[in-house]
């Protein structure tokens, strides 16, 4: 079940994850186009735009939308390495469920259009009270091999982010990979989102050999508390795990995302030279 091909060694490109460009998206301080020819200025190989960022969302867009950002990506030199939705398998409610299985389907097709070959999941925002954790990890199972389905019929990855929300350690994940075993179903592996344990590069390990993609975040967090993350240590994992494959950074908080990015994809450029 492993995402890693035998035989192959690691081979690294870099992608933007495009919530680093949160403040001026939402804003509309700049435009999705602005972003990502910036992100070809500086020289990232692929950006991963976050489907929050087309214009209509939730409603999947228009057609003429989606060619365009191809378009231009394509143009620039860029790949897409990847887009994402919110969602919540985790509610109690099977109907907001179901709901969400529908709103990930309509993107699995937003994302076949667009060429990313993955599109990013969530478990659930919060483990809800009185329910049993197996019976919300039966849940977002369920939830989950209907996406995967999806995105099989039509040629996308389903990935799934840990995100520190209702679900906590690499533990849980594993699981829940354990339990999907098809080759279209894989971990987005949010670095910056391990927060629970001692040592958050173990998990990190653990997690790796099973990633499609990942979130290099600037920090990590240790028992909770927060330190910059050691990128020779993410390095070291990447390519002991011989992950192949696009490897989004995202940078967050404050200060100008275009300074932060640039910095931080050149501290990532040469952790992985």
């Amino acid at each position: 079940m492993a995402s890693v091909v035998p035989g192959f060694p690691s081979r690294l490109k870099t992608s933007c994850n495009l919530y680093s460009f949160n403040g001026p998206l939402t804003s509309g301080a700049m435009t999705l186009e602005q972003v990502i020819e910036y992100c070809a200025e500086i020289g990232f190989d692929a950006v991963d735009p976050t489907g929050y960022y087309f214009k209509g969302y939730p409603t999947a867009p228009p057609d003429e939308l989606i060619y365009r950002i191809k378009h231009l990506a394509f143009s620039l030199g860029l790949g897409i390495s990847g887009t994402g939705v919110r969602n919540d398998f985790a509610v109690p409610d099977a109907a907001k469920r179901d709901a969400d299985v529908a709103h990930v389907g309509r993107w699995v097709d937003v994302a076949a259009r667009l060429g990313a070959p993955v599109l990013r999941v969530f478990d659930g925002r919060v483990m809800p009270e009185g329910v049993p954790k197996a019976t919300v990890m039966d849940w977002i199972v369920d939830a989950l091999q209907r996406c995967v389905a999806a995105g099989e019929a039509r040629g996308v990855m389903i990935v799934l982010q840990n995100h520190n929300d209702a679900l906590k350690v690499a533990a849980d994940y594993l699981e829940i990979r354990t339990r999907i075993p098809s080759p279209w179903f894989g971990l987005n592996v949010d670095i910056g989102s391990l927060r629970t344990t001692g040592d958050p590069y173990a998990e990190i390990a653990t997690l790796a050999p099973h990633a499609c993609t990942w979130q290099i975040k600037e920090l990590v967090y240790r028992n909770g508390k927060e330190e910059r993350v050691d990128l020779a240590q993410v390095a070291r994992i990447l390519k002991e795990a011989r992950y192949r494959g696009y490897v989004p950074i995202e940078t967050l908080g404050p200060g100008d995302p275009k300074v932060k990015v640039r910095r931080y994809l050149d501290e990532f450029r040469a952790a992985i030279a």
